[in-house]
């Protein structure tokens, strides 16, 4: 039997058995390599049927397809969607590659399953149900040798195959970066596809790195109201290591071994910082919740770890409260979780002075069409204040969206910003797809992390934004809107503009007046937060710190700022379950460590700066310094130790910052 000719690409092993047991196959049917190849279209009746039972799957790929075509046009390729049986539905490509393809049939209405075309991209997909590349003389037929083809199967939910996604070309026009972009466009399909499957359900987005959550890279759970999991995309299968019979297998309980009460209480939280949990193997991820919070105002039931098919809870047990500090039910609990706090001005001022400064001005510029620029670490509230602007705004009755412009792919983003239009593809939803510019019109719209923003969108972000119009990709005519613009960075702006991150003009329409959020470990309202977070945690009972937790708090640096304070407390509340006090066995581990070192650093220091200031007062005395030069000494003594935090500071002397300025201005009389 003829082998393949070996490819001049650097290809592993495995590569090289795929090709040559899908030639095997090939050989087995008694297909020829050089005879002329079958080119017969389906019939147009059957076509149409064809077109008609996968009209979903083309809704979801096209617009994929339009901007997959957009990272490869002019490259002598073209884009091809197939159903599960290789019958091609669409396509997309430079006209005159188009025609060099159409003398192989490889156009609509044509088969390319492997039984069909032999080794190709499409059809040996199918088979191998995995990414595929087949260059050149890999392919089984001569006449396809001048092709190069990279294909991924495109997965439902439960790991059905719905298709293929597929950019052929010219042999000599490879490049390895195509597959990279086939894979991520295959599974923008599935996560939009199993978006749509479970509008209705509960979505846990995942990932081991918190940053990645947002991504095509994060995985996906949906699961009903038992915390039984109904489907899960490809991404959320390799973070787990499990097929998708064997997570079916699990509820979300026994997988991430939380109740499931304690992630719908934090889902609707105000503070939607994603959740830290541990998978059985131990591997820690983060995990947010998501779904139609409305849907899931009723109460819910949460079912036990216990495997899919078990026996169920007794009847009785079902559908009735359970008191918080009553110990539930290993099979059932059920709870009602409150009502997620608008985020208000009034809510957000616990203190500090920094922060009511913040809100003064932005109370200045309410309802002003004056764009603001929310400036401030990772975690210390952005997005809080962004949705507080909002809601003390006229437009609080109008929506108010959300982009993440860090870590999403260009042409997603695109298609989020921007939607396309109906009609713009044949197939697709009558509505077509509305961008979140045009959801946002009326109301506010959130640009988080706008120095991610790709280069290729700023341009015409920008054109938007002063015309107050967009247009969808694939329309002809653009869309008034009218948004109220609040834009967030954690990075310096003038390093953004220098470094070619954003367009100085894009960052001046973006700043209209600039304010910045403090850190938390240089907000005077530590304590203050902390009670309302735990009232929101626990809002049936009074739940309070020990005086040591309440120590390790004060005296840790909060890296993570306020989304890392809400996860330390959520745990803590949850660990406490039934108990008034949180104490140090209720925190993680990993925090509990790390604040001792710390706190023991502190400690060290405050020692030596209180030595220190015994040591100058004695001077004092013997030269006959007065009161209040040692006092201001004192102070200046006890900032140094504490590295000109004025915070942490005013904490060590049991004074306020305001005393600490006023004191340090003090200047002796001539």
């Amino acid at each position: 039997m003829e082998r393949p000719i070996a490819s001049a690409l650097p290809l592993d092993g495995e590569h090289v058995l795929s090709i040559n047991e899908s030639h095997e196959r090939c050989a087995a049917l008694g297909l020829s390599r050089i005879g002329a190849p079958d080119y017969t279209p389906v019939g147009r009746a059957d076509f149409s049927l064809i077109r008609e039972r996968n009209r979903r799957l083309f809704t979801h790929a096209a617009p994929v397809m339009e901007l997959l075509y957009g990272q490869v046009v002019r490259t002598q390729s073209m884009v091809v969607l197939t159903d599960a049986q290789g019958t091609i539905l669409h396509s997309l490509g430079d006209e005159d590659f188009l025609e060099k393809a159409g003398k192989v049939a490889l156009a609509p209405g044509v088969n390319w399953a492997e039984c069909n075309k032999g080794t190709n991209g499409m059809g040996t997909a199918l088979v191998d149900e995995t990414a595929v590349l087949v260059h050149a003389d890999e392919h089984f037929m001569h006449a396809n040798h001048f092709l190069t083809c990279q294909a991924a199967p495109i997965l439902d939910p439960r790991g059905n195959i719905l298709g293929v996604l597929d950019v052929s070309g010219d042999r000599r026009g490879y490049h390895p970066h195509t597959m990279g972009l086939v894979k991520m466009s295959a599974r923008m399909i599935e996560n939009h596809w199993l978006n749509d499957d479970f509008s209705d359900s509960l979505r846990l987005h995942f990932h081991p790195r918190m940053e990645f959550i947002g991504t095509l890279m994060e995985g996906i759970l949906a699961v009903d109201r038992d915390g039984r999991i109904l489907g899960a995309n490809r991404s959320a299968l390799d973070l787990l290591g499990l097929s998708g019979a064997a997570l079916r297998m699990h509820t979300v309980t026994s997988l991430l071994s939380t109740p499931m009460g304690a992630i719908v209480d934090r889902g609707r939280s105000l503070l939607v910082a994603p959740m830290r949990m541990a998978l059985p193997s131990g591997q820690s991820i983060h995990v947010q919740a998501r779904c139609n919070w409305p849907l899931w105002q009723g109460g819910w039931t949460a079912v036990s770890d216990a495997p899919a098919g078990a026996m169920p809870a007794a009847p009785e047990l079902v559908g009735k409260a359970v008191d918080a500090g009553t110990p539930t039910s290993p099979l059932v609990a059920e709870a009602t979780a409150p009502k997620a706090p608008t985020p208000t001005f009034a809510r957000l001022l616990c203190g500090d002075p920094q922060v009511e400064t913040v809100i003064g001005k932005l109370r200045r510029v309410l309802n002003r069409d004056i764009p603001v620029l929310i400036l401030g670490e990772a975690g210390s509230g952005k997005e809080m204040l962004a949705r507080a602007i909002h809601a003390e705004s006229r437009r609080a009755a109008r929506p108010f969206v959300s982009v993440q412009c860090a870590s999403t792919a260009e042409a997603q983003l695109e298609a989020e910003l921007f939607g396309y239009a109906e009609g713009a593809f044949p197939g697709t939803r009558r509505q077509g797809a509305v961008g979140k510019l045009v959801q946002a019109s009326g109301g506010t719209l959130f640009l988080d992390e706008v120095g991610g923003l790709p280069s290729g969108l700023q341009a015409r972000l920008l054109r938007v934004l002063q015309e107050r119009q967009v247009t969808p990709l694939g329309a002809m005519q653009p869309v008034d809107i009218d948004v109220a613009l609040v834009a967030a960075t954690d990075r310096n702006p003038r390093e953004l503009i220098d470094s070619h991150c954003i367009r100085e003009d894009l960052y001046y329409r973006l700043n209209g007046l600039a304010v910045k959020l403090p850190p938390l470990r240089e907000r005077s309202d530590l304590m203050a937060l902390v009670r309302r977070l735990l009232s929101e945690e626990s809002p049936h009972r009074d739940l309070g710190l020990v005086p040591e937790v309440e120590t390790l708090l004060q005296r840790y640096d909060w890296p993570g700022n306020l989304r890392q304070l809400a996860n330390v407390l959520h745990t803590a509340a949850v660990m406490a379950a039934g108990e008034s006090l949180i104490t140090r066995e209720h925190l993680s581990d990993d925090f509990l460590e790390e604040a001792l070192q710390r706190a023991g650093a502190e400690i060290g220091a405050v020692a030596a700066s209180e030595a220190a200031v015994v040591s100058r007062a004695a001077v004092g005395a013997t030269t006959g310094a007065t009161l209040e030069e040692l006092e201001r000494e004192m102070i200046r003594q006890a900032v140094e130790a504490a590295d000109g935090n004025i915070s942490v500071a005013s904490k060590r002397l049991g004074i306020s910052r305001n005393t600490i300025y006023r004191k340090l201005r003090w200047r002796a009389p001539e």
